[in-house]
């Protein structure tokens, strides 16, 4: 059957592409508010508004401001937005590739830096907004448990991890170390640079799991 004369076909590519910059501008929009006005400030109304959106359109999209501030928190952890997976992603996988094991905790290490590079000025002002900042950053840290896990099963499978590690010993001791907190502390309230911090946290990798 033909189609009808003079329509054109849906075209599903671009309305799904207009709907991913109607997405980032949306998520940046609430990025500079939480920045310059704080989490009260940025209210979907005031989001919607400096997107050039309408309200409706953020709560279709994102479904409310818990959904917002996850995926904000999503899209800085990832550094854009697109559909892979952390675990799939090319620092990840130069982790898994790596032949030496001291390779491994470089790289490993150069990849929580990067993240935390990312996430620890949102996660600073996440602190500061009630429940709902707290409930995704809650969230992402039992994702980032999940993450150390499947480093550690890794080490185990390739046959490096440390002689009788148990396995959710050194997962809890590696979570620990790869927190936020201590990143900033490290870094902001201590002044050590990037690379510092990759070290130390490259010969404390090195000790726990090795």
């Amino acid at each position: 059957m033909s189609s009808t004369p003079g329509r054109k076909p849906y075209d599903s590519t671009r309305r799904a592409a207009a709907a991913r910059r109607t997405r980032a501008a949306v998520l940046r929009a609430f990025g500079e508010l939480l920045v310059a006005d704080g989490f009260k400030a940025a209210t979907i109304r005031a989001v919607a508004d400096r997107a050039g959106v309408s309200a409706e359109t953020v709560y279709k999209t994102f479904g409310g401001k818990e959904g917002l501030v996850k995926a904000l928190w999503d899209v800085t952890l990832a550094g854009d937005d697109e559909p892979v997976a952390m675990i799939d992603r090319e620092q990840a996988r130069e982790v898994r590739a790596a032949d030496e094991p001291a390779t491994k905790m470089w790289l490993y290490a150069r990849a929580v830096r990067a993240i935390h590079e990312r996430v620890t000025p949102l996660a600073t002002l996440l602190a500061q907004a009630g429940p709902e900042g707290a409930a995704v950053l809650a969230t992402g840290e039992q994702e980032r448990r999940v993450s150390v896990r499947a480093f550690v099963d890794h080490l185990a499978d390739r046959g490096v991890l440390r002689p009788g590690a148990d396995p959710v010993h050194v997962t809890d001791a590696c979570w620990a170390l790869t927190t936020t907190a201590l990143f900033a502390k490290l870094t902001v309230e201590a002044g050590w640079d990037g690379d510092a911090y990759q070290r130390w946290l490259t010969d404390m990798l090195t000790a726990t799991l090795l």
